[in-house]
This record gives structure tokens, C-alpha cells and sequence, in this order.
């Protein structure tokens, strides 16, 4: 069975989407993530993906009170990512109720220091973030392109030690026109042993049931809950 998270992205402490990680396309959905949390709970749901969109395009966590009041107010288990850069970034999320944190553009700039979380906190708690444009990573809240290309990039981060990576298709990302499925058959082909979680371009409930078939342990969407293309009754013939 598919593991659901959904995913509450934060500017402002308000709940939003974007397209293609554009800032100039902000969508408010909630002014308040904690009603949607605790909705996403009522209905079965386990695990959340919280993304501090203010902290990914300034360096630094800024949204960790709206993580700390989601983390008070449900049971939740919350992945947090976004402005994850330092020791401090890093005890700051934990310290306000992540149990996992996702880095990414740490990963790719300051490998060492990832690799130290890894060792410190162990691969349950520390999530690999590999977001993807044309199989090459992006960095800073997508906004640069690197020059690591993603099967390698997986590759080195697996004999280090990761467990769990969060691939996302930049190019899908918030469009509603279907996940990079292909792209992560070709992942778990290379990696089976990868607990690889999907996201980006869920548009309905059967793009959950292509991800299922085709052997990706757990799927993370946004848009497509808040745009009433699946249903939060949808989601529990999943559960």
C-alpha cells in the first residue's frame, strides 16, 4: 500500500501552492496550515510534508512556529523541509516537532555537513532531497540549476548511508497534468532497496493508483487535495 503525504507549503504562515516552484504563482489556500492539518488528520491521514517556503528562498528557517503549533495541535508525523542549511537550522525544526527533515540543497553544497546529520541523527530521521529539472538537481528553492545529475547524485548519497529520498519533477510540480512516473520506475530499477518517495504533478486519485503499480513506496501531493481533484474521501479507500 502507497504511503499518502500530503503536503502543507508555508509563506507567510499561511498555507500555498505554487507552479514549477515560481513564487510569482502563490496560491492561498488556508490562512491557517493547523486547520488543514488537523483536517488531513480527522480523515486517517499519518504523515505530513511541511515545506517552509520563506526559509528554502532566504537560507534560514523562518516558518518554525507554524511547524511547532501544527506538531502541538495533531499526532501527526511531520517530514519539514525548506532554509535547512546549518546545525542550528537543523535543531530549530526537530526542536519544534519535525521527525524528519529533508535536505536538499545542503546536500548538493555542503556535503559534509549532510553527511554529519546522517551519521548524527541516523537515515530514518534525515531525507534526502532530490529535486529534479531535465535529471539535474536543483538548489535554492529551484530557483539554480547545478551540475549534479541525479542517478549519480543518488548513487554517492546511497553508499553514505540515505534511506529515504523525496524526488521531485519541477516540471510537474503543482501543474495537475500527471507524475514523472517513468522517471521513478527507472529510479527503483537502479535502487529496489531505495524507499523513494514521490512528488510532484498528482492531478487525481488514479495518478496515486499508476504510482502504487508501478512500486513507489509513498507519493507526496498538494494542489490537486486543495483543488478539489481528490477528495480527502478519496484518500481514505487508500488507508
Amino acid at each position: 500500500m502507497i504511503e499518502l503525504i500530503p503536503a502543507i507549503d508555508i509563506i507567510d504562515g499561511k498555507c500555498v501552492r505554487l507552479s514549477q516552484g515560481d513564487y510569482e504563482s502563490k496560491k492561498v489556500y488556508n490562512e491557517n496550515p493547523v486547520e488543514v492539518a488537523k483536517e488531513l488528520e480527522a480523515h486517517g491521514i499519518r504523515r505530513l510534508h511541511v515545506v517552509d517556503l520563506d526559509g528554502a528562498a532566504s537560507h534560514h528557517v523562518v516558518n518554525y512556529r507554524t511547524l511547532e503549533q501544527i506538531a502541538v495541535n495533531t499526532s501527526l508525523i511531520i517530514d519539514f523541509g525548506g532554509g535547512i542549511k546549518s546545525d542550528e537550522d537543523l535543531r530549530i525544526a526537530f526542536e519544534n516537532g519535525a521527525t524528519m527533515v529533508t535536505g536538499g540543497s545542503v546536500a548538493v553544497k555542503n556535503p559534509e555537513l549532510f553527511c554529519g546529520w546522517l551519521q548524527a541523527y541516523g537515515p530514518e530521521k534525515i531525507i534526502l532531497g532530490a529535486d529534479v529539472k531535465d535529471r539535474k538537481i536543483a538548489v535554492n528553492g529551484w530557483k539554480d540549476e547545478s551540475a549534479c545529475e541525479l542517478f549519480p547524485f543518488l548513487k554517492e548519497y546511497l553508499e553514505k548511508g540515505v534511506r529515504k529520498v523525496i524526488c521531485t519533477d519541477i516540471s510537474c510540480d503543482g501543474m495537475l497534468q500527471g507524475p514523472s512516473t517513468t522517471l521513478y520506475r527507472e529510479v527503483l530499477e537502479q535502487y529496489p532497496g531505495l524507499f523513494l518517495i514521490a512528488s510532484g504533478g498528482v492531478s487525481g486519485a488514479d495518478d496515486i493508483r499508476e504510482l502504487e503499480v508501478a512500486g513507489v513506496p509513498a507519493v507526496i501531493f498538494g494542489k490537486a487535495l486543495y483543488e478539489g481533484r481528490i477528495t480527502l474521501k478519496e484518500l481514505e479507500s487508500f488507508l
